[in-house]
């Protein structure tokens, strides 16, 4: 009898380790599935997040609470084709670059001790109506060249850009390079190489402090 438990018992131990084994298995590839279900959920709810399934919806102003935007008239879109115009901007630059540089112009005739003098007799004192006009003739010479730096600057950039189909700071650079290159030829070639390389410099520096 005591023979006969013992081989029992002996029998009964490999079977209860292996069913312990078995059932240890079956928790370790349940915990493994558990964790990769999850992570494909997780990979999936990403996917639709911020992924390629991502919906964009166009949101509404009048549901979020705000006011919606009103249908633009055939007569509002061609004021603002007309407004992004390189006509316009030349013209708008014209202007600014007139005010600018006549405001300039008295300025510095403002700080000049020679304005009002007359070259063929220096000890004459001038009159307030002599320097009113050299500063007139000065702001109104300034207010010229700057109309037309600016002008041609600013249409030669729109040009530029609408080619390219790019608005980055090599567009100023070029069209530097071509308003200072056209105002510098007139004195002669050389004049012209170092007008383009000094605007473009010049726009170049601007437009990295700009941006």
């Amino acid at each position: 009898f005591t023979r006969l438990s013992t081989h029992t018992f002996t029998m009964a131990a490999p079977v209860g380790s292996s069913n312990a084994a078995i059932s240890s298995c079956s928790d370790q590839s349940t915990v493994v599935s558990r964790a990769e279900n999850v992570h494909l959920q997780y990979s999936v709810l990403l996917q639709h997040l911020i992924g390629d399934k991502r919906q964009i919806k166009d949101l509404n102003p009048g549901i979020m609470g705000g006011l919606s935007n009103p249908h633009k008239t055939d007569e509002q879109k061609m004021i603002e084709r007309g407004m992004e115009s390189c006509a316009f901007k030349a013209a708008l630059a014209c202007i600014g670059g007139f005010v600018l540089g006549g405001a300039f112009g008295v300025f510095t005739a403002g700080i000049d001790t020679n304005v009002g003098f007359d070259p063929k007799d220096p000890l004459k004192t001038p009159t307030a109506r002599e320097v009113l006009r050299d500063m007139g003739q000065r702001g109104m010479s300034y207010a010229k060249n700057f109309a037309i730096v600016g002008a041609m600057f600013s249409c030669t950039e729109c040009i530029i850009e609408s080619h390219r189909g790019k608005s980055d700071w090599k567009n100023a650079v070029y069209s530097g390079c071509i308003t200072g290159g056209a105002i510098g030829f007139r004195a002669g070639l050389k004049a012209g190489i170092l007008g383009c390389g000094g605007f473009a410099a010049f726009s170049a520096a601007i437009e990295y402090y700009l941006r």
